[in-house]
């Protein structure tokens, strides 16, 4: 199926208006970017490139979507015929998925003919959002985990099928060790990671002989639920019977897994069970509306957890679900262009762009221009067709890793800096004089 619709109607009017006034091939470059970071994330990554490319590689119109734009009875018939022959064929410049990113930089610049580079603004906007959102959230949770490996399994609170599989691809860019959403593993090659639900042991008379019934079947990869009924007075004894029933066999139990209650008091109940039991090796897993927070609480208790899985908060970007990115023009057949508003911060920074990072800041600068640090956007595609097969996503999360680490530092001590270059700001205060009212 197309993805031409993929739009709101103001971009396809507006197609229209500059196809009726011959505009439409006029070229253009927007930026995609952010103003501010979402409460409760200091380190904004980008994320979502490749779903980008995904959509942007070969996109045209279907001739059933001409068809339904017709029965609006909005467009002219030469403004459908010249949509029937539009290929997407413009130019993407973008900061590699994993890295760190900040406020008024851009993160994506489309260049192309003005219809074509307008048609894809809400499509880029949705998919570099939220997927920047989630891997951002996934940062802070594996922070505040500390090394403890987290799993990503919102799956079912996720706000739709969409976004459970690009949540779960940017989850594990930013730093989760897998995920349980079984599409998401197959599309993306993420590690998939899963045991069993409460309804497994209330499907059975006993627990106990549920727990045997899941070790019978996976005698090598078995995580038993523990807190369905009573955790310590039943659940972690169940599952020690089962363990020792394992070993017995040549096999172990890989962990146990508690969801619900005290999970401090409860984890360090289980781990003196464990090992008084012979079984320090038995992994004790922790979930349950887990959030950043909540774990670091835990951690700051002692709590012997060795790992967390993190569901609604992480998927939804509970604490700040909204990520306001935008995406604004910013040159128009060769000239930079601004917009200007009373509110300075949405004043917009003209001119294609270039971003150079170095130890502890950003300067913004014109791509033409020379500044010192590492240059940020890099060509992805060209024309319409990408440049490069895709990244694996393991190779992103190790970028991201390496990336949050090299500059988290500075950020948490306030040092760190973004700015523009004294070219841009003189071009943009130029700007904003000579659209000032006489």
């Amino acid at each position: 199926m197309s993805d031409a619709l993929l739009t709101d109607l103001y971009e396809l009017t507006m197609m229209a208006g500059y196809h009726a006034e011959g505009r439409a091939e006029e070229s253009a470059t927007f930026d995609v970017f952010f103003r501010s970071p979402p409460e409760g994330i200091p380190l904004v990554v980008a994320a979502g490139l490749q779903v980008v490319l995904d959509h942007l590689d070969g996109l045209h119109f279907a001739a059933e979507d001409i068809a339904f734009l017709r029965s609006l009875g909005r467009f002219e018939e030469s403004f459908l015929a010249y949509l029937a022959d539009l290929r997407f064929s413009g130019d993407v410049w973008a900061v590699p998925e994993g890295l760190p990113v900040f406020g008024n930089e851009p993160i994506l610049r489309v260049t192309g003919p003005l219809a074509e580079a307008q048609w894809v603004e809400t499509a880029l906007l949705a998919r570099i959002c939220y997927s920047s959102l989630v891997a951002s959230t996934a940062v802070e949770v594996v922070h505040a985990a500390g090394g403890t490996p987290v799993v990503e399994f919102g799956a079912r609170r996720a706000h739709g099928p969409d976004g459970a599989v690009t949540g779960a691809r940017a989850a594990v860019i930013g730093g989760c060790a897998s995920t349980s959403n079984v599409e998401a593993g197959r599309r993306f090659g993420l590690p998939v990671s899963g045991t069993l639900a409460h309804s497994w042991i209330m499907s059975y008379e006993r627990e106990l002989d549920a727990f045997r019934a899941f070790a019978r079947t996976f005698p090598d990869h078995c995580v038993l639920l523990v807190d369905t009924y009573d955790t310590l007075g039943q659940g972690v004894p169940n599952a020690i019977t089962v363990a020792r029933e394992l070993a017995a066999q040549g096999h172990a139990l890989a962990g146990i897994r508690l969801d619900s209650g005290d999970l401090a008091d409860l984890a360090r109940g289980a781990r003196r069970m464990l090992d008084a039991a012979g079984l320090a090796e038995v992994a004790i897993l922790a979930s349950g509306d887990l959030d950043a927070e909540r774990i670091r609480a835990l951690r700051r208790a002692g709590a012997p957890i060795d790992g967390f899985g993190v569901g609604t908060s992480l998927i939804t970007a509970r604490r700040d679900p909204a990520f306001n990115g935008v995406y604004k023009l910013a040159e128009l057949a060769g000239n930079p262009v601004l917009k200007i508003s009373g509110t300075p911060d949405k004043t917009t920074i003209p001119g294609r762009k270039q971003v150079w990072r170095g130890p502890e800041g950003d300067v913004i600068g014109l791509a033409d221009e020379e500044l010192e640090g590492e240059p940020l956007l890099v060509e992805v595609m060209r024309g319409g067709r990408r440049l490069a097969d895709p990244t694996p996503v393991s190779d992103l999360a190790e970028r991201c890793r390496h990336a949050v680490a090299g500059v988290r530092a500075a950020v948490d001590a306030g040092r760190w800096t973004v700015g523009c270059s004294d070219r841009l700001e003189a071009m943009r205060a130029d700007l904003v004089t000579r659209h000032r009212p006489a």
